[in-house]
């Protein structure tokens, strides 16, 4: 992106998408008054420049330039107003094409090409395309601007499980399962803090984490090292790694760390938040006198793009004597994947990683994201025979400062 060629096609492909929809803009505004016309005009191109700047600004200048807050906002808006026109310029497309197509039939079969002609009083199809478009896009945009307040609207979902298999000490076990902190997107402590204050209201039995402590460097939790520290529950706080946490999205060394320094300093931070890192290994959990076990592993993903460092073949062994297992791995591809067919005996399993994208709809009785043509489990509960899994859609934030239809969840699963 910061090479001049880089830069240079990504201007190109801006400047081409606007001067696209601009054309559109001039076509649905045509009825306007020339005054009118020069306000609208003047306010798209104004919009456009400001993105071309915030981009700039973004790519060439220090990441401490503006501020963390601001800068994450731009970068936001900028890549929102993208996805935006795109989504608008899919209709627009649809209607080129058919009007190509209508030119070409016209042209050889009837000799008559007027392909945007009105019917009557009523609105040409290209017309009503144009404006579909148009409505399309401002609602994505209006819709990613509003979850920008969403970020932290901490949800509370209570899900009780039952399980034929649990030793009865364990009945009425209450476990709040959290994922996906990234502490290196969070602008508002105070914000923070309100969410950690929740999950301590909720005086759980213990408190599991399923990964993606922070984006990539394990310094992005000095701030936060005190919020998290408060965490705390009779039986403990487990954590496991997730696919961020392994540093492989930034280039190394940084500021004289290495990737290999930074993992263990955030095996540090985990065990200074007084955390229990699982790394592919498994723990005894006891409650008057019965046992269960718990397993966490390193990061374990079906997908070529993410790390595979788990070890199930570590963590399992001498478990087996336990009557009942509880799982923490960050990503809900392993389930199908390898939990399910070689391991049977594992009862309940806990993930993140999704986000649920962040973007989506869950209504009682009906959930949607886009992130479920990608996973299979996405968020939320699922079962096959006597397996669960159920799969946090995060705590935190990556990307997009915000949420919209998905929120971040504290996830409180009571045992019965």
């Amino acid at each position: 992106m910061r090479t001049p060629l880089g830069l240079s096609i990504s201007l190109a492909i801006m400047l081409l998408l606007d001067t696209y929809i601009f054309q559109v803009v001039k076509a649905v505004s045509q009825s306007a008054s020339p005054k009118a016309r020069t306000i609208i005009y003047s306010v798209y191109w104004g919009i456009t420049a400001l993105a071309i700047l915030s981009f700039l600004l973004f790519v060439y200048t220090d990441q401490n330039f503006l501020g963390k807050k601001v800068r994450t906002y731009l970068f936001a808006t900028v890549i929102g107003l993208s996805m935006a026109k795109m989504v608008a310029v899919i209709f627009f497309l649809v209607d080129d094409v058919r009007r190509g197509i209508q030119w070409v039939a016209g042209k050889l079969f009837f000799n008559n090409t007027d392909v945007d002609g009105m019917s009557g009083d009523g609105i040409s199809r290209s017309m009503f395309l144009s404006w579909l478009g148009l409505a399309a896009g401002g609602t994505l945009f209006g819709s990613l601007v509003y979850g920008f307040g969403n970020k932290y609207n901490y949800s509370l979902k209570k899900i009780p499980l039952a399980f034929e298999n649990l030793p009865a000490a364990f009945k009425g076990l209450k476990i709040i399962h959290i994922s996906d902190i990234h502490s290196g997107s969070f602008t508002d402590k105070k914000a923070v803090q309100h969410g950690v204050e929740k999950i301590l209201k909720e005086k759980a039995d213990i408190i599991l984490f399923t990964g993606d402590l922070v984006n990539d460097r394990a310094t992005e939790m000095e701030e936060y090292m005190d919020v998290f520290r408060k965490l705390n529950a009779p039986m403990g706080v487990y954590s496991t790694f997730g696919n961020h946490d392994y540093g492989d999205y930034v280039r190394w060394p940084h500021k004289g760390v290495s990737r290999e320094q930074n993992l263990e300093n955030l095996k540090q931070v985990h065990a200074n938040l007084g955390w229990r890192l699982l790394m592919n290994e498994h723990v005894v959990l006891e409650e008057d006198g019965e046992q269960i076990a718990l397993l966490g592993i390193e990061n374990w993903s079906n997908k070529a793009r993410f790390p595979k460092h788990g070890r199930m073949d570590l963590a399992h062994p001498g478990s087996e004597k336990y009557p009942f297992k509880i799982l923490m791995s960050h990503d809900p591809s392993h389930w199908d994947a390898e939990v399910k067919t070689k391991y049977p005996d594992v009862d309940l399993m806990l993930s993140g990683h999704t986000h649920g994208m962040q973007f989506g709809v869950e209504i009682p009785g009906f959930k949607w994201s886009p992130v479920q043509y990608m996973y299979k489990q996405w968020a939320g509960l699922y079962e096959d025979g006597k397996q669960k899994l159920y799969v946090n859609p995060g705590f935190g934030f990556i990307g997009y400062p915000g949420r919209v239809g998905i929120m971040p969840e504290i996830t409180v699963i009571e045992l019965v």
